[in-house]
């Protein structure tokens, strides 16, 4: 028992400082995309075209991109000759509505917190049913790291349950298959009101990569209501966190 107990006190601390503490992200990771258009040659549509589920569209020197179709690739970056697109650590990204995803500026209209009397029931409390409808398993693997004692995501009062009779909400990733479609409905049926929807990836938000395929529903929104959009392909579990937090109004 001593010895278990020296140990972790030798690990020292695990648990990341967010949101008080600096985020450090490795260089790697592809957060909100910028295009400087002042580097971009005139009717190029080199980006576009390299797009693989159309997330990017050019008019001239305007931009459009769709961060709910986005699944950060980086094919578009690397097509483009003059170099101007990049992808920034900015992790960021959860909006409540999906106009708001659509990116043709700097920035995004980051996520709202909730009314005055949802924010007083769930604020401190929120306990989750995650609904895997149809998705590769990633976005699912990043919201159970959550759970871990590096982010540890109970200590904001933020839990999964197994039951959504027990659920304030639902968390889906995947895009609705056609088989989990009926899953779903009846899930979303049983959590009682008020209750929370939050879409988690590129599948969940647009159907992703499957979008339009005869057996999808090109995401939760075609189902049920959605109350936070969490783009990413997955999201990172700081951006998913971040979410959470502010649709709460923790942050």
């Amino acid at each position: 028992m001593f010895k278990v107990l020296w140990t972790r006190l030798q690990q020292k601390r695990r648990t990341v400082s967010f949101p008080k503490g600096k985020v450090s992200l490795p260089e790697r990771f592809r957060g909100l995309p910028h295009i400087d258009t002042a580097r971009c040659p005139d009717h190029c549509q080199e980006c576009a075209k390299a797009c693989p589920l159309d997330a990017v569209r050019v008019d001239g020197k305007k931009f459009q991109w769709d961060l709910g179709k986005c699944l950060f690739c980086a094919d578009c970056m690397e097509a483009c000759p003059a170099h101007a697109i990049s992808y920034s650590r900015d992790y960021r990204l959860a909006v409540r509505k999906k106009e708001n995803l659509i990116l043709d500026g700097p920035t995004l209209e980051l996520a709202q917190s909730l009314g005055k009397e949802m924010k007083r029931l769930f604020k401190r409390s929120l306990r989750l049913r995650q609904v895997s409808a149809g998705g590769c398993n990633a976005c699912e693997a990043d919201v159970n790291v959550l759970t871990t004692v590096v982010f540890d995501l109970a200590r904001f009062g933020i839990d999964f349950v197994a039951s959504p009779r027990h659920a304030d909400g639902l968390l889906i990733t995947g895009p609705v298959t056609d088989n989990m479609k009926l899953a779903l409905e009846k899930t979303y049926q049983a959590v009682p009101h008020p209750k929370l929807v939050i879409a988690v990836g590129a599948c969940a938000i647009s159907g992703g990569p499957y979008r339009d395929h005869a057996e999808t529903h090109n995401g939760a929104d075609s189902v049920v209501p959605v109350d936070l959009y969490i783009p990413g392909c997955p999201p990172h579990p700081l951006t998913t966190l971040d979410g959470l937090l502010r649709l709460l109004g923790r942050l």
